[in-house]
């Protein structure tokens, strides 16, 4: 199999969430409240379908389930990784996520280390991410009695800017921004503040205090990031991460970008630009190309060794770490 997989995307309707989606990738969306775009999922909650080629029409989980061999037989009962745009119209909820451990115990799935790519953000942006209590007791009194301009850190962002968001980190995503975020597959969210906000029928949106102070990690813990850029005239590889559960890079194109196999399998996602994706074969004559523009999402195979990319254009791409 020496096709990659297109997949179509998944659009989940979020009390946060706006239209740029439509303006921004072109997407056409069910509605306006549309706040993430779940391009590469095989999560129960939002399975993508392949687009194209001999597996067009079958879901990310059937493959994963049936066809081993296109992820190189990687272990493990689920498909490990998550790729999202996220159009915050409006701010997220508080929230952090558990760790595997936790994850599992209570609810039955992974937990959610994550990372974030900052596409856009509107001027004095920011996000929420970390927290000043010193101590768990110290994090639960600030918790209960909301105590959120003391608790919790603020953060100025821009484009291109990332961010490594591990489980047990107080976060939350700031009105005015996109990302492109690579996650564990995992949907468990604890909510520590939520503006109080109501639903669609008036009921204040539930939070998770409890779990918050068990899982949160204290005190905070800000990752230090070693990101190294690999050039190859105009394009380059930007690598912002390598972890235990995904390494994450941005493949900057301008001209002609040669990448080859470097994991089991690979996931891509165009945020900018437009332009081909080369599949190379030992008979440069039976190469095969693909058209790529901003929001398209594929997978290369195991059996894709190299490849490379012609155009204009900006994609975050991601492998799976040891531990997927």
């Amino acid at each position: 199999m020496n096709q990659p997989l297109f997949l179509k995307p998944v659009f989940q309707e979020k009390i946060w969430g706006g239209n740029r989606l439509h303006t921004v990738f072109g997407f056409e969306l069910p509605s306006d409240k549309i706040g993430e775009d779940w391009a590469i999922s095989a999560h129960p909650h939002g399975v993508g379908t392949v687009i194209n080629g001999e597996f067009a029409g079958k879901k990310l989980d059937e493959l994963w389930s049936e066809h081993r061999e296109l992820f190189g037989n990687a272990p493990g009962d689920v498909f490990p990784l998550l790729i999202k745009i996220l159009d915050a119209e409006d701010d997220l909820s508080v929230q952090v996520h558990p760790d595997d451990t936790y994850g599992l115990k209570h609810e039955g799935e992974l937990g959610k280390t994550e990372c974030w790519y900052i596409i856009d953000a509107e001027p004095g942006a920011s996000i929420i991410y970390g927290h000043h209590a010193k101590t768990r007791e110290e994090l639960a009194e600030m918790i209960h009695d909301e105590k959120w301009e003391d608790l919790l850190t603020k953060v100025p962002v821009k484009k291109g800017d990332f961010f490594y968001v591990p489980s047990g980190t107080i976060h939350a995503i700031g009105k005015g921004i996109m990302i492109l975020e690579t996650q564990q597959s995992s949907d468990t969210t604890y909510r520590v503040y939520d503006y109080d906000r109501t639903d669609d029928s008036g009921n204040p949106r539930e939070l998770h205090l409890q779990q918050s102070i068990d899982v949160t990690t204290v005190p905070a813990k800000a990752p230090v990031l070693q990101i190294q850029q690999q050039n190859q005239d105009q394009s380059a590889v930007v690598t912002y991460l390598k972890t235990e559960f995904f390494n994450v890079y941005e493949w900057l194109v301008k001209g002609t970008l040669k990448l080859k196999k470097g994991a089991p399998y690979t996931l891509a996602t165009v945020i900018e630009g437009a332009g081909s994706l080369i599949i190379e074969k030992e008979n440069p004559a039976q190469n095969d190309s693909y058209e790529l523009k901003m929001g398209d999402s594929f997978i290369l195979p195991s059996d894709i060794e190299k490849w490379r990319i012609e155009g204009d254009l900006k994609i975050i791409a991601s492998e799976p770490g040891e531990k997927a």
